[in-house]
């Protein structure tokens, strides 16, 4: 394999906590070593890259990510989620298991975990189904699924509802050391609603979600987390209510972490504008004061992980009324750009920002991926983080391209992207 040395960077590793200007060595898609800058010399035969005072970061970890396969290939695939998982900085997704059939079998576990082993897809890890079909009435086999590889368990955006099957999930898991990851929204008080219960929605004639449908999900399973001492993790976690629940379980030592996604952070429920379906998303987007309640929980900790929340959907899921719209948005090619955006409002300082997409989630999901140790594999991402540009949603890389964030301009552009020490995005040799 090709030896490279990428030079003239700024290396960032959240993992260790380093951040200043340097030079990084790659060999056999590995890294090999890093040294300060103005250090001389390049082992023979090596192909130098100049990043151009770019910052040079592991590849990012997505733990949301939904992929069309099996079932609903006209919605994304894995070749076409990885070209927008490149384009985006990522090298690493954790796959929902709502697929058709749901991933319960420890054969589609062994099955995507090696199709990511490819040097041009994407690494999957794939989360196993928490119940059988993710239909929430009885638990899939945890531990075989586990002893597959998968990386935690959940039902995706379907809430598990009955408090006894998720104090049992939970319990069961435990035996096995692994993380429940729930949806919180409690599914009888949202019901069939589109946005978020207010002026807004009565404005506009939608059925209504009241954000304490989050609240009383998360409140109930702090609960039975403490009744089982199970690792639990909340999943795009949207609500001023919903942080602050998380934040003082935190305070009590139990063991529950969560993640939000960039619409939560970015975006607020005016976005839906008149009936805009491409902003249709699961929990739906909320008043500006969650919002700020989100980005002060990324400030502080008491959020562990940004996700793209990737969720295709083919145009003809969209192109419907916006009670009937297929909820979902796109955000692997923006999951980097959109979080800058709250480091450029002083919000997050880079290095937490990176963190929250590459270390914390990789130590979420125990992976070791989102380092740049020494012999760690050379899962990299160049960008420039004040490099302006337009997400234009036809032309994201990608299959599907419903994003939110369509016509937004943003700071920071992926200039490559190296999985295992092979270019994998961009013009870098």
């Amino acid at each position: 394999m090709t030896t490279l040395l990428f030079e003239n960077v700024r290396l960032i590793d959240p993992a260790s906590g380093l951040d200043e200007p340097g030079r990084l060595l790659v060999k056999d898609g590995r890294i090999a070593g890093r040294d300060r800058a103005g250090a001389e010399g390049a082992p023979e035969a090596a192909a130098v890259i100049d990043g151009g005072g770019a910052v040079l970061c592991p590849g990012l970890v997505d733990m949301r990510v939904e992929i069309g396969e099996p079932g609903h290939e006209y919605r994304e695939t894995v070749s076409s989620a990885s070209r927008a998982a490149f384009a985006g900085g990522v090298t690493s997704v954790a796959v929902l298991p709502t697929g058709t059939p749901a991933i319960d079998d420890p054969a589609m576990v062994r099955l995507l975990c090696s199709r990511g082993q490819a040097a041009d897809t994407v690494s999957l890890l794939p989360y196993g189904a928490l119940t059988k079909g993710c239909r929430g009435e009885e638990l899939a086999e945890i531990g075989l699924l586990a002893e597959a590889g998968a990386v935690a368990f959940t039902d995706g955006a379907k809430a598990v509802g009955p408090a006894r099957l998720m104090r049992q999930a939970l319990t069961y898991a435990r035996a096995f050391d692994a993380m429940v990851v729930q949806h919180p929204e409690e599914p009888s008080l949202a019901g069939a609603g589109c946005a978020t219960d207010g002026e807004l929605a009565v404005r506009l004639g939608l059925p209504g979600i009241p954000t304490a449908a989050e609240a009383i999900m998360i409140a109930r399973d702090i609960r039975l987390a403490e009744l089982t001492k199970g690792r639990l993790h909340f999943g795009h976690v949207s609500t001023a209510e919903g942080v602050e629940l998380i934040r003082q379980a935190k305070a009590r030592g139990l063991n529950v972490t969560c993640d939000t996604a960039p619409p939560y952070f970015d975006l607020n429920e005016t976005a839906i504008g008149n009936f805009r379906t491409w902003s249709k998303l699961s929990p739906p987007l909320r008043p500006e004061a969650d919002r700020q309640a989100v980005c002060a929980g990324l400030a502080d900790g008491t959020i562990d992980a940004i996700a793209s929340d990737h969720t295709p959907r083919d145009a003809d899921d969209k192109r419907l009324p916006f009670a009937q719209a297929a909820a979902g948005g796109t955000g692997l090619a923006t999951l980097l750009a959109i979080t800058l955006a709250r480091v450029h409002d002083g919000t997050l300082g880079l290095s937490d920002a990176l963190a929250l997409m590459t270390s914390r989630p990789a130590r979420l999901l125990r992976s070791a991926a989102g380092t740049l140790a020494t012999g760690a594999l050379a899962d990299l991402c160049l960008f420039a983080p004040d490099r302006i540009w337009q997400i234009i949603a036809k032309d994201l890389p990608g299959q599907a391209h419903n994003t939110p964030f369509d016509g937004r301009a943003v700071e920071g552009k992926v200039l490559g992207t190296w999985k295992a020490g092979v270019r994998v995005f961009g013009d870098a040799p």
